[in-house]
């Protein structure tokens, strides 16, 4: 079976470099999935699960913002911010959730809507990770 190749960059670091036989990224408009031959194309990533499959196993990262461009049988991820598993500490994120749903909920003029909506996108995706 053909494979495809993906990188996801960091601004310190490339995080996964490996070959894969389907992908699934969180993109602005919905998740989707790129097969060997995908036609090309650069999109939004918005917060949600990467999902990198070979025929033994499954890898999901949680992923935050970025851009993804598909050409040529590759996957190039730019993002800050890419966590496996392991990495996601299920306290700080259930409390970046309650903090986030707390200030969606207040009436203060001052509120950035888009800033604590963000926030709560991110904790629930790290929680969705971390508790399947």
């Amino acid at each position: 079976m053909n494979k495809i190749t993906i990188e996801v960059i960091q601004p310190t670091k490339t995080k996964i470099s490996g070959k894969y036989d389907h992908i699934i990224i969180p993109g602005i408009d919905g998740d989707f999935g790129v097969d060997w031959d995908h036609t090309p194309f650069i999109t939004k990533i918005r917060p949600g699960i990467l999902r990198l499959y070979t025929e033994k196993k499954i890898e999901e990262y949680a992923i935050h913002d970025g851009f993804v461009s598909v050409e040529n049988n590759k996957v190039k991820i730019v993002c800050e911010i890419i966590e496996d598993i392991p990495e996601i500490d299920l306290k700080r994120a259930t409390s970046s959730k309650e903090r986030a749903e707390k200030r969606l909920k207040s009436t203060s003029e001052d509120l950035d809507f888009r800033r604590a909506e963000i926030a709560l996108k991110k904790a629930l995706v790290r929680i969705s990770l971390k508790e399947e």
